[in-house]
């Protein structure tokens, strides 16, 4: 509904308000009339509740809160609070005034209370936003704040933590983001994720107890057998990523600025993260736990060579060898991850007696539609090969073993004008304290790794 219009009506039914409350203060209404009013009273408090949560939804679209109709609802209840400061000057009614009234037919001061308490909770009560309608005006004012709309102190009026040209992500968009990355990440879907704000341990066994058996009395001590523990800390890296959004796509009308700049956010964060824990090859910021530099490599009894007329079954016997090549602590909760070109490779290739590698679930769960050799499988770029997409890239293993640690509070957005101004661009410099590691005993390994080679070695 139009907003001037819901205004108008808003108007309307607080002046009605206001008529029924001055005549309840009058001291001109009969008891027979108690109910009728009583009764208008409640259809108009609740109309215009309604009236209000409509502007409220409609006040989430824009920058700032409808300034006028809080003032206009001061305004009221401070004009009620005078009314009823003179209500309390006047002399006490005496229980003979009281019962005189009542043998009037007129109601009783405990009913006009009443009725006056409805009026003034009707004018001064405030629209209650929806879970929804709080996260839409988090997300608007966090959208209007980065590319400049709103002020700093604006912004912190709205729950936006802002401060030195930068702000922190709402948790509402932060878990968007992360929502998104899991979908795009496979290692933050099937991996460990832990929240937290200081560094995280894990140990892990690099030698093994000795147990003793003796079948006759011991006359001896029990040997002592030496186990041993190491351990890997998860210390967050600083991650920035730049994503630019012209000008002429933010002033344009009819586009809800606070979607650009989520999704903006999304890609270019989550490239950036996926790289990470994925690859770990950045400059400067390698990652040692990287899933590709982590996993231990798997070479099969047999070469394959996807060419040849036989792959399909050459490279089913791989990959019954690669899956039962782990512990069977790891097998058990054991999964594929493969790039597009073993998906491709997978797809295409059949068993002698005639049937496709890759199978389609009887009945998909969880997202997941076909097994490889008995165990769900899943594909994505980020498991590439760096500069050769082209060759077939398998990992098998237990991803909950991938430890991902994510610092509360740490995700942040720098607005960047000047820097992009020549091109009419507005730039977002994304921060955030994050590290992801492959972390395993070398007497369990968690994944390994397959390189499929497309010639014969």
């Amino acid at each position: 509904m139009d907003k001037e219009l819901l205004k108008k009506m808003k108007a309307r039914r607080e002046q009605r308000l206001t008529e029924l409350r001055e005549k309840v203060e009058s001291g001109e209404l009969r008891e027979a009339d108690l109910e009728a009013v009583k009764k208008e009273i409640d259809a108009v408090v609740d109309e215009l509740n309604g009236i209000k949560e409509e502007l409220v939804s409609d006040t989430n679209t824009e920058d700032t809160g409808d300034a006028g109709d809080n003032t206009d609802e001061k305004a009221n209840g401070a004009d009620l609070n005078e009314n009823r400061s003179d209500e309390d000057g006047k002399d006490e009614i005496s229980d003979d005034e009281g019962n005189s009234e009542n043998r009037s037919g007129m109601i009783t001061q405990q009913q006009r209370d009443g009725l006056l308490g409805s009026i003034k909770n009707g004018l001064e009560a405030r629209a209650k936003m929806t879970k929804e309608q709080k996260e839409q005006q988090i997300r608007k004012a966090f959208a209007n704040f980065v590319i400049g709309k709103i002020s700093e102190t604006e912004a912190r009026s709205l729950g936006i933590d802002a401060g030195n040209g930068s702000v922190t992500v709402p948790e509402v968009i932060a878990s968007e983001v992360i929502t998104y990355a899991q979908e795009e990440n496979l290692l933050r879907k099937y991996g460990t994720v832990v929240r937290t704000a200081g560094d995280v341990k894990y140990p892990f066994l690099v030698k093994k107890a000795e147990a003793n058996v003796n079948k006759k009395e011991r006359t001896t001590d029990i040997p002592e057998t030496d186990i041993e523990f190491d351990e890997i800390t998860l210390d967050p890296a600083e991650f920035d990523a730049l994503a630019t959004v012209t000008k002429k796509l933010l002033k344009m009308s009819g586009v809800p600025v606070e979607d650009i700049v989520v999704e903006e956010l999304k890609k270019a964060y989550v490239r950036k993260e996926i790289n990470y824990m994925f690859n770990g090859d950045d400059t400067d910021n390698e990652n040692p736990g990287a899933l590709a530099k982590k996993s231990v490599k798997f070479t099969p009894a047999t070469a394959v060579d996807l060419t040849a007329a036989d792959a399909g079954q050459k490279l089913y016997d791989a990959l019954i060898e690669m899956k039962n090549t782990p512990v069977t602590e790891v097998m058990k909760k054991g999964r594929f991850i493969i790039n597009r070109a073993a998906l491709t490779a997978v797809e295409k290739m059949k068993t002698a007696d005639g049937f496709p590698l890759l199978r389609p679930f009887t009945q998909a769960e969880g997202g997941i539609g076909h097994t490889l050799v008995g165990y769900p499988v899943d594909w994505t770029d980020a498991a590439d090969k760096k500069g050769e997409p082209d060759t077939p890239i398998i990992y098998f293993g237990d991803f909950s073993a991938f430890k991902i640690q994510e610092v509360i509070g740490a995700l942040e957005i720098q607005r960047l004008v000047e820097k992009f101004s020549g091109k009419n661009q507005i730039g977002f410099q994304i921060y955030n304290l994050l590290d992801g590691q492959l972390i395993y005993s070398p007497f369990e390994p968690a994944v390994y790794r397959y390189e499929v080679t497309t010639t014969t070695p």
